[in-house]
């Protein structure tokens, strides 16, 4: 019989008396013990996320090149691997365990998850990602040199994408699953021919052989089990069903039992393998029953195999358990991490840990920013000298690898203490977030929390910084510099942040429009989202699988319209996952406007509102106007130079006439005084800023919403979501907007019946893309069917070019280690310093 651990209660009673210890050792003259001293040494270099989550990764660090996915150990455990395989540079990088050095570091065109030593460490063989193809390199003189490729098919667009492999030398074979083609192949090592393909139903994440070789055991990334295959024969002999996402897996040495990480459900799966059933489900979460958004997707067992280590990409810790009765696993405690911490490894005392996005939240000081944003630190001892490449945000992620030395019982205490007080979720936060009382965002979820607001509407906008926008804004904390679409090309925008409230420290949770959709609707990516959207973001092959296009890319509990489906809460969704006049997703059958068109930037989001308008008129008439509205007005993405397009300030231009003729008409409307307007954008990637790449427009209008307000405060993607939720009565939906601040202090106690009169731009909506040269011509290249199937460095830099001259360079995104708090409530005579 399955049993779910849940002794995550004693673990924290355990840690709230550490906390307690700590205070009392503190107050006496009893001196510091190791678990306080190492505690304030992390404190002391905490890293503030532009999340709200916080950074202390403890050990030693190497730098690694873009998103690491794996990591394996060498049979003799001489030597380490790592596959690095972000947006930007994609390489293998071998390492020496004992003395902690990289011994060599090749670059790849294309590569993916899979990695794996063979048994003399005479080869190392790697996923060759959408090339379809198995890289192979020699070892020689600790270096690794390429070897004649294992070919699997074609490259892309012919679907295959080997993830996960495992080689057994004895046979000659290397067994390789797939996520395109949901298939395992076996090939011969010595001969490089494909001897089998076995179709295996759903996308795979990795595989693993038993101790005698003769099965293979496969997680499912998108089935939701693990499979048995005899490779032998070969066949599936058996699926065992698990939680959504198996990820890792890792196997005990006598072969009896098979840990199987699910990362979009929080929890690890213990399975007998004789049994073929799981026995026990360990949760992963700092706290029992916490909603999705832990992510464990790296599993590594101590020597002894009685210490489980689990990697919690988005919790940025690995979860430490006591293991040595199977099926009564009890939680030990947590070890911080860097960002996103993807794979765990064991050599004998030392844990090595690889982190997808490294340490902080990049900042890229080789530009090309203006000369007079960079410090002397910054520009370096020699301004001439030629800068290096444009760093993009999707490639701005270094990730790393920790070492930590294995941490005694006290040691571990303080790593617990310094996990929770990084993480600003807790249990408590799901039914009840701060606020003031009779503010019209409650604080409390259900019961008799109510709000005066009865509808919202919810605008979703494409890809731009503050400072891109509202830099030329003297009220926020702008840079006029970098302002691309000022007050005349988005007048209303500009008159909303003046008139209504302007948020000049708010922060998208994506990084691109692919994990941005997610991360809009549902406050999380899960792992398939974030590790897949970087190789077509890369130009390396993959499809655009997001906005619900593909069932593993949902998130455990589903996106906004499913959490109102289930708490009877009403909703309709104009062009929001709904495109080419059909629905993505079940839930939006019949929750849509066909007359609202999809994503098209050939159609003006003016016509959009145009039939919004119609539509909405008529549900009021009927007294039926939903109580959620999600609308996309996503053509401020532009067009870039291409010819016969918007111009990029007319494409702004018509945007932003659609967002304000769309909040006038609303205002007009006898239910004003029970709306609220709230428009962000999905992510912030297509332009610069001054504060964090991050930071990105947003804005709040409606009947409770101050007026002439500036609001310095903090705020989130996660954080705009919690705030729609307190208002409809929706729980949270993940872990990152049970911890996000709402947005209550935008907010009045009493409504103000003024509306909103839109303006006119300064420009011609209708002018078109006319000028043939090199933008227009790199233009016409792009797929702009779907948001970002394009190199977004270098739209945006035509889009930069297209708007302030050919020759004009343009300044890349800043990013910062530490955003900045803030202060809370300001009005706009306040101080920002």
């Amino acid at each position: 019989m399955m049993n779910r651990s849940t002794s995550f209660y004693s673990v924290w009673v355990l840690l709230i008396l550490s906390i307690l210890a700590g205070c009392n050792r503190k107050n006496s003259s009893t001196p510091a013990t190791e678990e306080v001293e190492v505690y304030k040494k992390l404190v002391a270099k905490r890293v503030n996320l532009p999340n709200g989550w916080a950074l202390t990764p403890p050990g030693r660090s190497l730098d690694l090149d873009d998103l690491p996915l794996n990591l394996v150990v060498s049979p003799s455990r001489k030597y380490l691997a790592v596959t690095n395989n972000g947006q930007s540079t994609q390489s293998i990088t071998l390492l020496d365990a004992l003395t902690e050095k990289i011994l060599d570091t090749v670059r790849v065109g294309k590569s993916y998850l899979g990695l794996a030593f063979s048994e003399d460490e005479t080869r190392l063989y790697a996923s060759g990602g959408n090339d379809n193809r198995i890289l192979v390199y020699k070892l020689e003189n600790q270096k690794l040199l390429p070897d004649e490729p294992i070919v699997l098919g074609k490259p892309w667009p012919t679907k295959i994408s080997p993830t996960g492999l495992c080689v057994d030398d004895a046979k000659n074979r290397l067994y390789v699953v797939t996520k395109e083609d949901s298939s395992l192949y076996i090939a011969d090592t010595k001969t490089r021919q494909i001897l089998h393909k076995l179709p295996i139903g759903a996308a795979a994440y990795t595989c693993l052989l038993s101790p005698d070789k003769n099965q293979l055991y496969v997680s499912l990334w998108g089935g939701a089990s693990v499979l048995i295959v005899d490779v032998n024969t070969p066949k599936i002999v058996a699926k065992i069903k698990t939680n959504k996402n198996p990820n890792d897996l890792l196997l005990t040495r006598n072969g009896q039992h098979l840990f199987v990480a699910n990362g979009n459900d929080n929890t690890v799966a213990l399975i007998d393998v004789a049994k073929q059933q799981v026995i026990e489900t360990m949760t992963t979460s700092l706290f029992p029953d916490a909603p999705v958004g832990s992510t464990p997707n790296g599993l590594a067992l101590s020597d002894n195999e009685n210490t489980l280590y689990i990697a919690n990409a988005d919790n940025n810790c690995l979860a430490v358990f006591d293991v040595t009765r199977k099926g009564h696993s009890q939680s030990s405690g947590f070890i911080p991490t860097g960002w996103y911490p993807t794979a765990v490894k064991v050599i004998g005392s030392k844990l090595f840990v690889t982190n997808g996005k490294g340490f902080s939240s990049q900042a890229n000081p080789r530009g090309p920013n203006p000369v007079r944003t960079r410090t002397p630190q910054q520009v370096g001892p020699n301004p001439q000298a030629n800068p290096g490449p444009v760093q993009y945000i999707a490639g701005l992620f270094k990730g790393t690898l920790s070492i930590i030395d294995m941490p005694d019982s006290e040691v571990l205490a303080a790593y617990s203490r310094l996990v929770y007080a990084n993480t600003p979720y807790t249990k408590s936060k799901e039914l009840r977030s701060e606020g003031e009382a009779g503010n019209p965002i409650p604080m409390r979820v259900g019961g008799n929390a109510r709000s005066p607001i009865k509808y919202v509407f919810y605008i979703i906008k494409e890809n731009r910084t503050y400072d891109q926008v509202l830099g030329d804004m003297k009220e926020g904390n702008g840079d006029a510099a970098l302002c691309l679409f000022p007050q005349k090309v988005t007048p209303n925008q500009h008159a909303l942040a003046k008139q209504f409230v302007l948020l000049d420290n708010f922060y998208v949770d994506a990084e691109v429009s692919a994990d941005g959709h997610n991360w809009s609707s549902a406050a999380y990516a899960n792992d398939y989202v974030e590790k897949n959207w970087v190789t077509s973001y890369g130009g390396r092959g993959g499809t655009y699988d997001y906005e619900g296009q593909k069932e593993i890319a949902h998130p455990r509990d589903g996106f906004i319209w499913d959490h109102c489906l289930r708490a009877g809460v009403s909703f309709r969704s104009y062009g929001w996952f709904a495109d080419d006049e059909k629905p993505n997703i079940k839930t939006l059958e019949g929750k849509f406007c066909p007359t609202f068109k999809g994503y098209n930037l050939g159609y003006l989001d003016s016509k959009r509102e145009e039939a919004w308008e119609k539509d909405f008129d008529e549900l009021v008439a009927a007294g039926k106007v939903p109580q959620l509205s999600t609308v996309r007005f996503g053509n401020d993405h532009t067009s870039g130079a291409r010819i016969g397009m918007p111009t990029p300030d007319a494409a702004l231009a018509d945007n932003d006439l659609a967002v304000g003729r769309f909040v006038e008409h609303l205002s007009k409307s006898p239910i004003w005084k029970e709306s609220v307007v709230f428009i962000l954008e999905d992510d912030a990637q297509n332009g610069p800023d001054h504060v964090d790449a991050h930071r990105s427009i947003a804005f709040v209008a409606g009947g409770f919403v101050k007026r002439h307000f500036v609001d310095h405060t903090m705020y989130s993607t996660s954080g705009l979501l919690r705030t729609i939720e307190l208002i409809l009565g929706l729980k949270p939906m993940s872990q990152y907007d049970a911890a996000a601040t709402p947005l209550w202090r935008c907010f009045s106690k009493q409504a103000d019946p003024a509306g909103f009169e839109s303006l006119e731009p300064g420009i011609d909506i209708n002018q078109k893309n006319v000028a043939i040269n090199r933008n227009s011509k790199r233009s016409s290249m792009f797929n702009l069917s779907r948001p970002d199937e394009i190199d977004d460095l270098i739209f945006s830099e035509i889009v930069w070019q297209t708007v302030r001259g050919a020759t004009s360079n343009m300044p890349a995104p800043r990013r910062g280690a530490f955003v900045r708090s803030g202060k809370t409530g300001l009005t706009d005579d306040d101080d920002d310093d």
